[in-house]
């Protein structure tokens, strides 16, 4: 095995090394942004639930529905609290 060779092998290994790397990074960072969303999704929905459950009892009430649960998924918490305060603000002009 001469020199040549050598060099080729590290030449190759180096190149699959940063083909794996930037493989991982454009599918690591899709996969960040989705378990957030689906994070997201899930506390705003269940502080929407929680919403309509304990704010029933004082009028309050925000409607679960495609627009709602977007807005919730995508927002988490402060969009829902912007939905609240939107939808009471509303009722109240």
């Amino acid at each position: 095995m001469d020199f040549g060779m050598e060099a080729g092998i590290f030449v190759a290994y180096a190149v699959g090394l940063l083909a794996i790397y930037f493989l991982g990074r454009l599918f690591i960072l899709p996969i960040k942004t989705i378990a957030k969303l689906l994070l997201n999704g899930i506390v705003g929905g269940v502080v929407l639930v929680i919403i309509n459950l304990i704010g029933g009892n004082f009028g309050i009430f925000l409607p679960v529905n495609i627009i709602t649960a977007l807005i919730t998924g995508i927002l988490g918490i402060p969009g829902t609290v912007g939905m609240l305060i939107f939808f009471n603000l509303q009722s109240l002009l």
